[in-house]
């Protein structure tokens, strides 16, 4: 709750949705139609942190078209920006020099993309703000929403957005803006992965208190324009293995679409043991493999991004109503691993919220707990959907990338030829991500290769690619519950690891002349919001939260 006196003027909206990605815009279409067909009103607001709709959504992305085909059929005549359809797909274990193919028929038929679409989500997300404006939703982007409303009941009443003009030592600028509240009979959080309003919502109504932790990953993602002889539009290729071990989670892909367009990425699971790795360039290093370097040379790096992804799956999903709102797409964690999917069900969780939503307001209700949409996500194909991989991602981290990827194919072969029985029942996952990282006296450094600014780059110049941006003279969005401890207790014991599992260079230890007295320096400028740090700091000492509206990356074409 907001612990300030500021007086600020409110707006009320029947539904209030925090976040314009594929989940929030999803609801707020889906409402207007239930209106629409009842021949009712109401009034749906959508706030968006970033600059403009669209600007901080990152994926791979490989779009299951299945809740789009739901929402508005005639997608493609509305001139969605889906228009690379999946030709070819293909799956490589990579060794340091070599790679083996798996083939398809060993895959069970969900890990298949045919049917799907490569394309920037971004865009996509784009054009469903578009598609929502048209039915009368009410879109703000540069306002982020910094802090929850209550009502006298203890319920979610609303959030306050768009506050600006606050200094670094926080007295009020000529340009102070105080925000507003925005309170809604019923709040959607949609804010994606580690939002730091589902943090303190989840907290303070225990909505964890019956799942596992919930597990992550950070993707990191490059956008490459190449010639066209290199151009394979629809080739969809994943890769496990080097320059991984065989302990530490992750892979790779890789899509051709568009207009010679080539997006390659990487994901690290976030539950790695050491220290020292760094997955920003491991990510780099990967493109020097002859079976990446062959897609990209003679191409021209475009574009950059990063983002924290949920893992956690059916064993994390927290309870998704609470009084006054719920939770929808990643801001809940409804992603697929091994298919590395989530946008599908995002979009079919806001559906879901907006239906069980609608029915509340018209029978005169609000401010309630949403219980039939909790029943309506158990009741729902997304359920199903994290339900036959259940096992995925716990069986990875137990057996290592070969033997967990073996037995997981397994276990989904068998779930799916037995309607979803599995020999091994739901595992459980283990500690949270932090806990996971070990001592660095457990581990030795790392040397990666330096980039030859070719193939392979710098952070610095990566965070240029994003065309992130912040207002310099704001609170630093990055706090530090103990400053001290970074120094005190990260340092000697964990070697910092801000310093490398950091994709952005925001955190640097900085040395004097004479390499002592170390200093911890935070470079929030470079922040491109992809929650890491909050989710791997070792101490959990680093609490991401929203700066000003507007600021960070403004993604275009990821």
């Amino acid at each position: 709750m907001a612990a300030d006196d500021v007086v600020r003027e409110s707006m009320e909206y029947d539904v209030v949705i925090v976040g314009a990605g594929p989940a929030g815009l999803s609801a707020a279409i889906r409402l207007k139609q239930l209106a629409a067909e009842a021949g009712s009103e109401v009034s749906v607001a959508v706030i968006e942190k970033g600059a403009e709709v669209g600007a901080h959504i990152l994926s791979g992305a490989v779009i299951d078209p299945i809740s789009l085909n739901e929402l508005i059929p005639d997608w493609k005549e509305q001139g969605a920006p889906l228009d690379t359809p999946v030709t070819s797909d293909q799956f490589k274990i990579l060794g340091p020099a070599g790679s083996a193919s798996l083939p398809t028929f060993m895959m069970p038929p969900l890990m298949s993309n045919h049917g799907m679409y490569i394309a920037s989500l971004s865009n996509f997300t784009k054009w469903l703000g578009g598609q929502a404006e048209a039915l009368g939703v009410e879109i703000y982007p540069g306002m982020a929403a910094s802090d929850i409303v209550l009502d006298e009941h203890g319920a979610l009443k609303g959030v306050v957005a768009g506050v600006f003009g606050i200094a670094k030592d926080g007295h009020h600028k000529g340009d102070f803006q105080p925000g507003m509240e925005l309170h809604g009979k019923y709040v959607f959080i949609a804010e994606g992965a580690r939002g730091s309003l589902a943090k303190v919502l989840q907290n303070r109504f225990d909505l964890c208190a019956k799942s596992g932790p919930q597990k992550y990953g950070i993707g990191i993602k490059e956008l490459w324009e190449v010639p066209p002889d290199k151009h394979q539009p629809g080739l969809v290729l994943h890769t496990v293995g080097w320059p991984l071990d065989d302990k530490t989670g992750g892979g790779s892909f890789m899509y051709h679409w568009g207009e010679r367009y080539v997006s390659v990425g990487y994901v690290v699971h976030l539950n790695y043991k050491n220290p020292y790795l760094s997955p920003f360039d491991i990510f780099q290093q990967h493109k020097l493999h002859p079976e990446i370097r062959q897609h990209l040379e003679g191409g021209k790096r475009v574009a950059y991004g990063a983002r924290a992804i949920t893992e956690g799956g059916l064993q994390a999903v927290p309870r998704l109503s609470f009084p006054g709102g719920v939770l929808i797409g990643c801001s809940a964690g409804f992603v697929n691993v091994p298919r590395i999917k989530g946008s599908h069900n995002a979009m079919k969780t806001g559906m879901l919220a907006a239906e069980a939503a609608f029915e509340a307001l018209a029978a005169g209700r609000q401010r309630d707990t949403l219980e039939a949409y909790d029943e309506a996500y158990r009741d729902s194909r997304v359920y199903k959907d994290l339900f036959m991989v259940r096992n995925a991602k716990p069986l990875l981290s137990k057996l290592g990338t070969f033997l967990g990827g073996v037995v997981g194919m397994f276990d989904m072969w068998t779930t799916t030829l037995l309607g979803g029985v599995s020999f091994f029942g739901t595992l459980k996952h283990g500690k949270s991500d932090a806990a996971a990282t070990e001592k660095a006296s457990k581990h030795k450094p790392i040397t990666y290769p330096k980039p030859d600014g070719v193939l392979t780059f710098d952070k610095l110049t990566s965070v240029y690619l994003s065309n992130t941006n912040h207002e310099e003279d704001q609170p630093a969005h990055l706090k530090l519950k103990d400053p001290s401890i970074p120094i005190r207790v990260n340092l000697p014991e964990y070697a910092e690891p801000a310093t490398r599992y950091c994709p952005a260079g925001v955190y640097e230890v900085l040395y004097d002349e004479a390499g002592a007295n170390p200093r911890f320096q935070i470079n929030a400028q470079n922040c491109v919001h992809c929650k890491t740090c909050d989710i791997k700091d070792p101490s959990q000492n680093i609490v991401w939260t929203t700066p000003e509206g507007g600021g960070g990356p403004n993604y275009a074409n990821l």
